[in-house]
């Protein structure tokens, strides 16, 4: 289907499950080097500070993908970060809720974030709304005011830290229209690090992402 055959995404008058949509991560406090190394709680908080000052101006990771050197840098601090939160258990309830993309190397993710002007549009909130109990994944894009692109999953959490997915559909929706689309792949990820405030994780394609609990629930 030809792009300019898609009827419009970004006037829909649908609810809106964010009406504040913010695509701009909040900006962390400045990281204060530690002076030891011991595992102990604040080596922790200064590792979470580190990596949030890291990538507080770099555009949900769009910046980065142009800057080889920053990435590993960032790379490197989510690694110190994961030292912290390597004996824990990353998938039981606390993994669900509604999480907010901070930052990603993934670059479907990338290109539509960049991108989406293209369309007439940009990017809200980028989301993964996590049920654990019922076993769903959605992987949500949000387009303000109300545009969403989605792709449901079924998840198997394999504890400690793995889930496997498998996508099952996928849906673009706009105003009075929904366009389904097939669902594909499934793989898993691992939730290295997760506390009240944020979650970090790396996947079976060697992508990273960091995500901080949305203060609402995206609902479909």
């Amino acid at each position: 289907m030809a792009i300019s055959s898609l009827p419009p995404l970004f006037s829909s008058k649908l609810p809106s499950p964010n009406p504040n949509p913010n695509p701009n991560p909040r900006t962390p406090p400045q990281f204060i080097p530690s002076a030891t190394r011991s595992p102990t709680s604040t080596d922790s908080l200064r590792a979470k500070s580190h990596l949030l000052t890291l990538i507080s101006d770099q555009d949900r990771g769009v910046k980065t993908q142009r800057n080889p050197s920053k990435r590993s840098e960032i790379i490197d601090a989510i690694d110190e970060l994961a030292v912290y939160g390597k004996d824990a258990i990353t998938t039981d309830s606390s993994l669900t809720g509604t999480w907010r993309m901070l930052w990603t190397t993934e670059k479907e993710q990338l290109f539509i974030i960049e991108k989406a002007f293209v369309f007439g549009t940009e990017t809200g909130d980028v989301l993964q709304v996590i049920d654990v109990e019922k076993g769903v994944l959605n992987n949500v894009i949000t387009f303000p005011p109300v545009g969403v692109f989605f792709v449901r999953s079924s998840i198997e959490p394999v504890p400690p830290q793995r889930v496997n997915f498998r996508f099952t559909s996928a849906v673009l929706r706009g105003e009075n229209w929904e366009i389904p689309l097939p669902p594909f792949g499934q793989g898993w990820f691992e939730s290295v690090y997760l506390d009240d405030d944020i979650r970090v994780a790396k996947d079976i394609r060697g992508d990273y992402l960091v995500v901080d609990r949305a203060p609402y629930s995206w609902k479909e």
